[in-house]
């Protein structure tokens, strides 16, 4: 089983030596490693020393190649676990301190929660026998935890002042105290939530207890109570008002973590769909730097990779839409090549790269480098939640340059094996259709030649036809392959030029097979003559082609019509039949090549289905296109039109 440890960060001085452990045991045991800080409400009033410590060891987990992810919560050891369980951890590796702490009510610690919420996971201690006592004390100071601002010490005298003078109010009008103690319950809910903090809300629920009873009981403007019940009425609004305060805090960090963790998501959910709609390499990464440069406002930058390293880039200003070609030179470009070449975050931490304007990390496509994002420097102490998001978003590229490479692989794969089946197809249909002819050309060569005495002149006559019917007929098949191959590669050069249509068209019938005499062939022009711009030799191929096709489709006896008239701009070409027609199951294949159909009339066999394609080729090389229809009552219709020329005959 692959191992998948899990190191705990925070900003303990003890962390360093946690961190550098896990990484030891990752790199032992082969397996997965990855950094998790669970960030709490208490960041915002982090100390900076902390902060920085904190980020240093964020760094080292990166630099050791493990993923840092960042959650939200304030029960960090439910965090830990809820994370282990879900992203199947083997290990979690953290840190304790040797020296004793006095623990409030008996409150089991971090380590001792692990325990009892992650008990199928091996959880390896490293204990720490440094003094912690400055890092604690300066963690819990009075100044950055308790004492609160000036604004919300007045928002908390003015809510007990309008809460008092509402009680006055409920007091002359004759409610009873229970209503005046909602009041105050409620001034202290929105002390919690109007401030920063625990602590004005503690402020707010004392002072409620006190305002009540020298305001609002009596006697009253004393500290003093005759109801032998305020005491404990006292005592009652006391711990309510605290409890509500506690909760309401609670509430607010929960909702303005919550709110961190959606607008995350919809983040990454804009910038996932964003990148599957990208086309290419170069417009995923240039989103992702786009993207980072609006998330942070910062500058950033990316250089693209090709095959012989990195080259042109882009650059991305803060509060700026436009943006400019990076130089593929200076200290700059040196610190992405490499990054680029080792794999590795540069700019940071490396003698030679601090003086450059990014930090520069390879983005990844599974195990190559597709590019290098440069980050302003400025930003180096980014925190641990807008770090998370950059990760996440690299992610995200990877993902979609890593889907574009699959997807691009799958059609490569397509046409490979489309090729494959095509060149399959055509090995076999050849060394089908070449056998009859050949094994005929052979056999009536042999017999001539062995025999020649005992035939009479009509015989030997007719064996000499069926050499050269066969030898034609092979010609014809490779001069459609040569074709067909040139148009398909474009080596082909059109000879364009003006022609008369009915020239070329009785120069094409001059061509059609002898196994035609048992067919009605007419040809139908205007009484004006025609001139198209067309390659005459192409064209006539594609006469020729039609006519023998619909020769060998139709029953001796059918009429085969070539037919040319305009429409004022172009010259319509047409050759129709009077056979079986083509069925509708087969109009969309008759032009794929190799495609015979089970047609037995004729000479089918022969067909190796290169005709129509050839002559689809040919007229798409002119602009123009091939047409099926049906002729009515029976029978097909092929068409094309070519772009008559401007020219005048009658002038």
């Amino acid at each position: 089983m692959n191992e998948h440890i899990l190191v705990c960060l925070s900003s303990s001085p003890s962390n360093e030596r946690v961190v550098r452990t896990a990484v030891r045991m990752a790199s032992v045991f082969g397996s997965q490693l990855t950094a998790l800080y669970v960030r709490t409400p208490d960041y915002e009033t982090m100390d900076p020393e902390d902060r920085k410590r904190l980020e240093a060891n964020i760094r080292i987990a990166e630099a050791a190649g493990a993923e840092t992810v960042t959650t939200h919560g304030d029960d960090v050891p439910e965090q830990i676990a809820e994370y282990a369980r879900l992203s199947g951890v083997t290990k979690i590796v953290i840190g304790i301190s040797t020296v004793r702490r006095r623990r409030l009510l008996f409150r089991p610690s971090l380590t001792e929660r692990l325990f009892e919420l992650v008990p199928g996971i091996d959880i390896h201690v490293i204990p720490y026998t440094g003094t912690l006592d400055g890092y604690y004390g300066k963690k819990g100071t009075f100044k950055q935890s308790v004492l609160p601002s000036w604004k919300d010490m007045g928002i908390t005298a003015a809510l007990l002042a309008a809460a008092t003078g509402i009680g006055l109010l409920f007091l002359k009008l004759g409610f009873t105290d229970a209503n005046i103690i909602t009041v105050y319950l409620l001034c202290v809910f929105l002390i919690s939530i109007l401030t920063k903090g625990y602590t004005c809300g503690a402020i707010g629920s004392f002072a409620g207890v006190i305002l009540f009873n020298y305001f609002l009981t009596e006697p009253r403007l004393t500290l003093r109570a005759f109801g032998t019940g305020y005491p404990v009425t006292f005592a009652i609004m006391l711990a309510a008002s605290i409890t509500t305060s506690t909760l309401a805090a609670k509430l607010k960090a929960q909702a303005k973590l919550s709110a961190g963790d959606a607008f995350r998501t919809k983040l990454l959910f804009d910038t996932n769909r964003i990148l599957q709609g990208a086309k290419d390499e170069k417009e995923i990464l240039t989103i992702t730097a786009s993207r980072i440069s609006k998330l942070l406002n910062v500058d950033t930058s990316v250089y693209f990779a090709d095959e012989s390293g990195l080259s042109s880039g882009m650059l991305f200003f803060a509060g700026r839409e436009e943006s400019e070609n990076a130089p593929a030179e200076g200290s700059d470009f040196e610190a992405a090549q490499w990054a680029y070449s080792n794999k590795t975050q540069s700019g940071t931490g490396i003698k030679a790269h601090r003086s450059v304007k990014f930090v520069y990390t390879p983005i990844r496509a599974g195990d190559s480098v597709c590019g290098v994002l440069g980050i302003g420097a400025a930003r180096r102490g980014t925190d641990t939640s807008e770090k998370g998001i950059v990760q996440s978003i690299l992610g995200e590229c990877g993902l979609a340059l890593e889907n574009l490479r699959n997807a691009k692989g799958r059609e490569e794969a397509a046409v490979l094996a489309k090729n494959e089946q095509l060149r399959a197809n055509l090995l076999r249909t050849i060394s089908h259709d070449l056998r009859t002819p050949l094994t005929s050309i052979s056999g009536n060569a042999d017999t001539l030649l062995t025999n020649r005495a005992m035939f009479d002149d009509e015989t030997t006559d007719r064996l000499l036809s069926d050499i050269r019917d066969d030898a034609e007929w092979l010609t014809g098949l490779v001069e459609n392959l040569l074709s067909i191959s040139k148009i398909g590669d474009g080596s082909i050069q059109l000879d364009v030029s003006d022609q008369i249509v009915e020239d070329v068209l009785e120069e094409a019938l001059r061509h059609i097979d002898r196994g035609s005499a048992e067919h009605v062939i007419k040809l139908e022009t205007g009484d004006k003559p025609m001139l198209a711009r067309m390659d005459a030799r192409l064209i006539i191929q594609v006469i020729v082609n039609l006519v023998n096709n619909a020769v060998k489709h139709t029953p001796d006896g059918s009429a085969i019509t070539v037919r040319a008239v305009s429409d004022e701009k172009h010259a319509v070409i047409s050759v129709s039949d009077t056979g079986k027609g083509i069925p509708d199951e087969w109009k969309g294949k008759v032009f794929e090549m190799f495609f015979t159909g089970d047609n037995d009339v004729g000479d089918s066999r022969r067909s190796m289905g290169l005709g129509l394609p050839l002559c689809r080729s040919i007229l798409e090389a002119h602009g123009s296109g091939l047409i099926l229809d049906d002729n009515v009552p029976s029978g097909c219709v092929f068409s094309f039109k070519l772009p008559l020329s401007e020219v005048d005959l009658n002038e």
